[in-house]
């Protein structure tokens, strides 16, 4: 499946999941990360991702999508530069 994750999370804990999403998906934009996962690897981001953040002040957005042909996507601006290694 196709998963673009958006988050707001107060700055302390950003570097921290940035880094763990970067094992997993693609850099997009500032709070942007967008990639294909497996079931299992959704479930592990998200349990990984539950204990990153502080559930009362931070917020995650998960969009799931069949696969990414479904995706449309539209970049007005500058179009930021996707590393395609993905960290392990």
């Amino acid at each position: 499946m196709y998963v673009i994750i958006v988050y707001d999370i107060e700055q302390e804990r950003v570097a921290k999941v940035c880094q763990y999403l970067r094992r997993f998906l693609y850099w997009a934009q500032n709070s942007v990360f967008e990639g294909e996962l497996s079931e299992a690897q959704l479930v592990k981001v998200k349990s990984g991702l539950s204990k990153l953040i502080d559930p009362q002040r931070d917020s995650v957005y998960i969009y799931q999508l069949p696969g990414k042909k479904l995706v449309k996507k539209e970049i007005l601006g500058q179009e930021k530069i996707v590393t395609r290694t993905i960290l392990e």
